[in-house]
């Protein structure tokens, strides 16, 4: 891996689990500014669990993180979150009683960067038309796709300095997908984005770099065009 010497996110030696049992050992993870980096794998491979403990939803048994210079390993989510990290989860956690407004309000309440917040729904809304007129809507009747544009349309009205996302495309119909990664590709240089996804096709068409994760650690890096000569990625991942 390259220095970290200019990178947004650096995260170094990092192991963690759940309870007893380690899933990460040892993984190294650096994303420059204006970089869109991908991470890919087999199920359990610790892709979700890297996240987690970027993001501090997971406390790290050991490791360094460091975000934008600052350290931030083991600090709580939300100590996080203000210092720059806007995080999707694979869960989304949306509140289906709660109206996309609602949602946009409280995250630009909470974590603004001082950005005026009309300005920042704009800017939001811009990436993803399709939640135009959406505003007053109850999230809970809205499509899996449109609750995802929902989730990441949250995590950005605080403009972050580090955007990440754990598989955006799951159970989302292919046209809301184009959506989502028209909107990611519009947000290259703009911040940094770490993206976990199992469609590794669309990765490979967005990232600067990718890397490969299995066992709960880092076995390959390298850019897409790098990859995709590498024969095991493309027996396994590309066939």
């Amino acid at each position: 891996m390259s220095s970290s010497g200019g990178a947004l996110l650096a995260a170094s030696g990092l192991v963690s689990g759940y309870y007893k049992i380690k899933v990460l050992n040892g993984v190294d993870i650096e994303v420059r500014r204006g970089e869109l980096v991908g991470i890919i794998g087999p199920n359990g491979a610790g892709k979700t669990t890297t996240l987690r403990t970027i993001a501090g939803v997971v406390r790290p048994w050991s490791g360094s993180v460091s975000l934008d210079g600052s350290q931030v390993a083991g600090l709580p989510p939300y100590r996080i979150a203000k210092m720059g990290l806007g995080y999707v989860p694979d869960s989304r956690e949306l509140f289906p009683s709660l109206t996309l407004e609602e949602h946009l309000k409280l995250a630009h309440s909470r974590l603004s960067s001082g950005e005026d917040y009309r300005s920042a729904v704009e800017r939001v809304l811009d990436l993803f038309p399709p939640l135009r007129g959406r505003m007053s809507q109850r999230v809970g009747t809205m499509s899996g796709g449109e609750q995802q544009m929902v989730a990441i349309a949250r995590a950005l009205i605080s403009n972050p300095k580090l955007l990440m996302l754990d598989e955006p495309s799951t159970g989302v119909a292919p046209r809301i997908v184009d959506n989502i990664y028209d909107g990611l590709k519009a947000l290259k240089g703009s911040m940094g984005i770490l993206l976990v996804e199992q469609n590794v096709q669309l990765v490979f068409e967005v990232a600067d770099r990718v890397y490969l994760m299995d066992r709960g650690s880092i076995v390959k890096e390298g850019t897409p065009e790098e990859l995709v000569k590498d024969e095991l990625v493309r027996k396994t991942y590309l066939a």
